[in-house]
């Protein structure tokens, strides 16, 4: 095959760039409750994503993945001319990652899954035909815009109102607190491996029954309650700050749960979207090795490790400007709200995921913290701030199918 090599690098090249997206945009996601509670600094989020997001993506990224993405095109047109789907993968890696580029930058907190997949279907048009796009699996990735985010929304509106009357509205809110956070730490450390058993470890192969998984996640989340219980147990109240806000104590507790969270969501969501970055490039190694165009491709290690590397890179250089709007903008979160935003996410996932519906953490993630900001009142939720998301959210599929479109027709004018 000409040019072999050039395709490898580009794909190289595309794919950490793409990853870097990943982790401006949706790695500031799933660590923006966590900061904008102040449950953790940014300094510890990278931290905290640098071990668990690379982890999740190297120990659990993909021994195969799919080179359609989620079957949403049909290339077996294409076995003749495999250098057709080469242009595509890497149209539609660069599509993705120029978007995800804007916006981080404008902190629009959009989705990566929907962002590769828009490019996909973008290229699919241009250079397969109109026919070789699977709608109505289009179709269910829109109806998931509502779904997600008002299922996470719901979930996280009762976990908090829970909060509320279980400890915050109580004459002893820290006694109280003491003795029910260790029960919400168990589930949030529950939902947190299902999350993990059912959406990140899929690839590994390790064929563990919804039985199984459950024995697992039950066990793992009693012994991170049982350490949780001894942090918890050493906290002591501080009646000085408490003049300023009297629930200062009482927060802090939750903040050991926030640690908790983070580290699952980012263990979940490297192993589930790095995806979208290898994924293409996995596709184009496997066309140049093999030179014809096939199904599946295996995930050769340096490829996890480009997503992985990627992905941290994006959230420690650029992902405060997401952090700040899903963290700050749409309503105050304290280590209570946040806790309840991103368990009724996480909770939301692993429904979805048991389901086989094709969702985004992000829609996800987003309409959870509306959902606690509801608990106080519409009046609690900047709603030009969730026009802007909203309306991000509705043209990422379009600007991903248009920019990949531009990219292929150059790249196929520069090889073909």
């Amino acid at each position: 095959m000409d040019h072999a090599l050039i395709y490898l690098a580009l794909a190289a090249v595309f794919g950490l760039f793409m990853a870097w997206g990943i982790g401006a945009n949706d790695v500031a996601n799933a660590m923006a409750t966590s900061v904008g509670s102040r449950a953790i600094t940014i300094k510890q989020a990278v931290i905290i994503a640098a071990v668990f997001e690379f982890a999740g993506a190297v120990l659990a990224g993909g021994e195969v993945t799919k080179t359609i993405r989620k079957g949403i095109i049909d290339a077996s047109s294409l076995a003749e001319t495999p250098e057709t789907l080469i242009y595509g993968m890497l149209a539609s890696l660069l599509a993705a990652g120029v978007w995800l580029l804007i916006a981080s930058w404008r902190g629009w907190p959009v989705s990566t899954t929907h962002s590769i997949i828009g490019a996909i279907i973008g290229f699919a048009i241009a250079g397969i035909g109109f026919e070789s796009v699977a709608w109505g699996k289009v179709g269910g990735i829109v109806l998931s815009w509502v779904v997600s985010p008002l299922l996470a929304g719901t979930l996280s509106f009762m976990l908090f109102n829970s909060v509320q009357w279980l400890i915050l509205s109580r004459s002893d809110p820290l006694v109280r607190a003491k003795r029910y956070v260790p029960f919400y730490i168990f589930l949030a450390a529950f939902v947190m491996s299902l999350v993990t058993l059912f959406k990140g470890l899929k690839h590994l192969a390790l064929d563990l029954s919804t039985g199984q998984s459950y024995l697992i996640a039950i066990i793992f989340a009693t012994v991170i309650a049982l350490i949780g219980k001894v942090f918890i147990d050493r906290i002591e109240p501080n009646r000085k700050a408490e003049k300023r806000s009297h629930y200062f104590t009482v927060e802090r507790v939750f903040s050991v749960l926030m640690v908790i969270t983070a580290c699952g969501m980012a263990f979940a969501h490297g192993s589930n979207d790095v995806a979208n970055a290898i994924g293409p490039v996995a596709a184009v190694f496997s066309i140049v090795q093999e030179g014809e165009v096939g199904q599946a491709s295996s995930v050769s290690i340096w490829i996890l490790l480009l997503g992985g590397l990627g992905i941290v890179v994006g959230l420690a250089t650029y992902g405060r400007h997401v952090i700040a709007t899903v963290g700050r903008k749409i309503t105050h979160l304290t280590p209570s709200r946040g806790f309840a935003a991103e368990l009724g996410a996480a909770t939301t996932i692993v429904l979805a995921s048991s389901t086989g519906i094709p969702i985004s953490t992000t829609h996800t993630l987003v309409g959870a913290i509306l959902g606690v900001g509801m608990a106080r009142g519409i009046s609690a939720i900047d709603l030009s701030v969730v026009g802007r998301i909203f309306v991000s959210w509705i043209i990422t599929i379009p600007i991903g199918g248009t920019l990949a479109i531009i990219f292929f027709y150059i790249l196929k004018f520069i090889f073909g």
